[in-house]
């Protein structure tokens, strides 16, 4: 994850003003920025700890990754899936409802954690086709993922072969899709500011 923000940093880098002076990232890269922060903490701090307070922690830092790419991505929400694609709600639905009920069986008290991090993860997952296409398959990647992390802590009979290596494969391919739709997302905004910079005084000097 540090590779992946720094890669976006850097791609992302603000232009001068008139002044000389740097202007700010786009709010959707800087939040997609502390979000990488986040999942960065919950991939490293809970292997100082053990047992309950490791996943705790782990799923505290990545939950609050989610809320970070939910803001990060709300102000995209009349592009996303639940606009253009409603068909598609009843299956995130659906999804939802079977990693909750996969769970319920083993997470006693932790059950309402899990359903409050899996809201809020097909929440982001839905969102993230605001962003464009690429960041909308890095969603669904990214609730995989994280399902499967659900289903290898509380159902007992989810075993696949090689389960840690998915999880690793698929969470660093979901979010270098996002960050990569982020960055383009950005490309295509400062395109368009800059064209109307450079519009504006030809128009200005034909009135």
């Amino acid at each position: 994850m540090v590779f992946v923000a720094l890669w976006l940093w850097l791609r992302t880098t603000p232009d001068r003003d008139a002044s000389g002076r740097r202007g700010r990232r786009p709010r959707l890269v800087e939040l997609t920025l502390v979000a990488l922060v986040f999942s960065w903490l919950g991939d490293s701090v809970p292997r100082l700890l053990d047992g309950d307070a490791a996943f705790l922690t782990m799923v505290g830092f990545f939950l609050v990754a989610q809320v970070v790419y939910v803001a990060a991505f709300w102000p995209t929400r009349r592009r996303s899936a639940a606009v253009r694609a409603r068909w598609s709600l009843p299956v995130y639905a659906a999804a939802l409802v079977a990693i909750v009920a996969a769970c319920a069986g083993e997470a006693g008290v932790l059950l309402p954690a899990v359903v409050v991090y899996a809201s809020m993860l097909a929440t982001m997952s839905i969102l993230a086709w605001g962003v464009g296409p690429v960041a909308g398959v890095g969603g669904v990647i990214f609730l995989i993922s994280d399902a499967m992390i659900a289903l290898g802590a509380f159902a007992p009979t989810f075993a696949p072969p090689q389960k840690d290596f998915l999880v690793m494969v698929t969470y660093v391919a979901a979010q270098v899709l996002i960050a990569f739709a982020v960055d383009r997302h950005a490309q295509g905004g400062a395109a368009v500011r800059d064209a109307a910079r450079t519009a504006t005084p030809d128009v200005v000097g034909r009135g």
